[in-house]
């Protein structure tokens, strides 16, 4: 990082421990925000292409929580797993095993691509008291507002993958092109926001293990949404929206809304796909009024 982080005052003052864990048979690297005895255990998975940094400014208005953020396989400081398909399937049985041994009976939070990953394990059996999608993937990538953008990503991707490894490995890292992506989700007008933001995708998001992990992850969140899962998970579920997001239009997370059991939407306007960046004290005030503070079985 060489931008000012604008939310380090608030993280400082939440204490943080790095810690790993086997899981599938790979090494998972993660963080713990907060106390042990805290009320409340939030787990939260980031999206695609990033890493546990980028949920922190939202943790940072969310004192007094156990918050538990570990990398994905593959991407941060988790390689990737051994002999595994990185798709959707293997994301959500390792969810639900590192849940089970490290956060059993917590919250459960996804982010973007962590939002498909999460509600497929709960959907799958993992135990949750409820679960709460930032900036939830609610229908395909292919149709969204800039679906023409997401085909270009999508041969960015293959033909990186079909490049010579070392060649296409620099492709893939090209800081032009995460400048490119960068600029493309950011919606705030705030100078100094926006090179912070700027930094953080160049920090952060060049940071998976191979490009074959990447180009299966890729395939993973552009060819899922939550839409397969909605309808098979009964927690009540808080979904927190971007009214700008060119990802998943507003309208589309409004009908996802209404397929899960039970589900509350939280429309955050002049933003986009970054809620976590641009507007994460917004997100946490929504989390925190969802949050079942005193419910049993939520340490």
């Amino acid at each position: 990082m060489t931008v000012p982080h604008p939310y380090a005052d608030l993280l400082a003052a939440i204490s943080v421990a790095r810690h790993t864990r086997t899981v599938l048979g790979g090494q998972t690297v993660y963080w713990v925000y907060g106390d042990a005895d805290a009320e409340t255990t939030l787990l939260v998975v980031h999206g695609f292409r990033g890493e546990h940094h980028g949920l922190e400014p939202v943790i940072a208005y969310l004192p007094g929580l156990r918050i538990i953020s570990p990398d994905l396989p593959g991407f941060g400081e988790s390689p990737a797993l051994p002999g595994r398909q990185h798709d959707i399937a293997t994301y959500a049985a390792w969810l639900a095993e590192f849940s089970a041994a490290v956060a059993p009976g917590a919250v459960v939070l996804g982010h973007s691509f962590g939002s498909i990953v999460a509600a497929a394990a709960v959907a799958d059996g993992l135990p949750t008291p409820r679960l709460i999608l930032v900036n939830p993937i609610g229908a395909p990538a292919l149709e969204g507002p800039r679906g023409v953008l997401t085909r270009l990503a999508v041969f960015y991707y293959r033909a990186a993958a079909r490049l010579p490894r070392r060649i296409g490995d620099a492709v893939l890292r090209s800081r032009v092109i995460v400048r490119v992506m960068s600029v493309s989700m950011a919606k705030t007008h705030d100078r100094t926001l926006r090179r912070f933001i700027h930094d953080q995708h160049d920090t952060y998001f060049s940071r998976f293990a191979d490009r074959d992990v990447l180009l299966q992850a890729f395939v993973a969140s552009v060819s899922n949404d939550v839409r397969a899962s909605a309808p098979r998970i009964h927690v009540p579920v808080l979904l927190v929206a971007a009214e700008r997001d060119d990802i998943t239009p507003i309208e589309a997370e409004r009908r996802l809304a209404r397929m899960f059991a039970d589900a509350e939407l939280v429309e955050i306007p002049d933003v986009g796909h970054l809620i976590h960046y641009e507007t994460p004290r917004a997100a946490a005030d929504a989390i925190r009024r969802f949050l079942p503070l005193s419910d049993a079985g939520t340490r």
